[in-house]
């Protein structure tokens, strides 16, 4: 029998856990042609999360679960579950049931077609404000116009992949991770299902403003180096143009003796001249921050308890 496993990110989410138990646990009566495994990464919870899983481990032994030392964030969490992950096919999900573990089925069924990643596009997502989704879709319309991968919009990490799919992401050890562009990045043949992204039913998310937008820095810095080539063109732009109208201030100057312009436009060159080099040297500063964390070359997560044992 084939084993799937069901990889499940938490953070402070004790409230979602008991529904999304019993939602598991109907998915596997229905699909019980396969041995289930449902690894839970404890992404150090401050919360009840850990007990809850203990518990429900020593009830049911088809619940495994990785606790880390600390909050590590998302994206590590989930290549720590990719390194314990145990089945020939894994899915990924949240723990806050906006993502319907009833798809899974429908998963399970292109897996076995000879899909390799099968990914869920949200339609629509419930509750989520006008400006978040104008945002999101200027960010993936900018990603996706800056690198040559196929960035697929509206697409989260609820997704059935393959084990060798696991393997090649296993690979991927960096320290700033945007795992979406990865599943993109190692291609396989893929496959699309669609469904409407529900609501919250109990406690708050964790992704906020300033969350989502490291995130997307993340993504940008990660797969494309055009934010650094925009740097470059907006140096060489501001050049030529201060040249040129340093030479049309000589001349104009030189034939109609016309005094130079004075103290205000002057501030604005400077100002504006300032502005550029810092935006430079932001931009810079964001390339070399992440290769001074890389060289570090520190775990990306560290386990505090487990009750399974790491994958070689």
């Amino acid at each position: 029998m084939k084993k799937i496993t069901v990889l499940i990110p938490c953070h402070n989410e004790e409230g979602c856990l008991p529904a999304l138990y019993e939602a598991l646990g109907r998915v596997a009566e229905v699909n019980d042609a396969y041995r289930w495994e449902w690894l839970f990464v404890d992404d150090g919870s401050t919360d009840q999360t850990l007990a809850c899983l203990q518990e429900m481990a020593r009830k049911d032994p088809r619940v495994c679960y990785v606790s880390l030392s600390r909050n590590f964030g998302k994206e590590k969490a989930m290549l720590a579950g990719f390194d314990y992950a145990r089945g020939d096919a894994v899915v990924i999900m949240d723990a806050d049931l906006q993502d319907p573990p009833d798809l899974i089925s429908e998963m399970v069924h292109w897996w076995e077609s000879g899909y390799d990643d099968v990914y869920a596009r949200r339609t629509a997502r419930e509750g989520q404000g006008w400006l978040r989704r104008k945002m999101s879709t200027a960010f993936y319309r900018l990603l996706q116009s800056s690198t040559q991968m196929d960035v697929l919009q509206n697409v989260g990490d609820f997704r059935l992949i393959d084990r060798k799919c696991v393997e090649a992401l296993r690979r991927f050890r960096e320290q700033e991770r945007y795992t979406k562009g990865m599943f993109a990045w190692i291609g396989f043949r893929k496959k699309e299902l669609t469904y409407t992204h529900g609501v919250r039913r109990v406690g708050t998310s964790s992704w906020g403003f300033w969350s989502l937008l490291s995130l997307a820095i993340n993504g940008l810095t990660s797969f494309t180096v055009v934010p650094l080539r925009f740097s470059t063109l907006m140096g060489l732009f501001v050049s030529l143009f201060a040249l040129i109208r340093m030479v049309w201030v000589f001349v104009k100057a030189l034939i109609w003796g016309d005094p130079v312009a004075g103290y205000p436009s002057l501030m604005v060159v400077i100002l504006f001249l300032g502005g550029v080099q810092l935006l430079s040297l932001g931009i810079i500063g964001e390339y070399l921050g992440r290769v001074f964390n890389e060289t570090k070359n520190r775990p990306v997560y560290i386990v505090n308890e487990t009750n399974m044992e790491h994958e070689a």
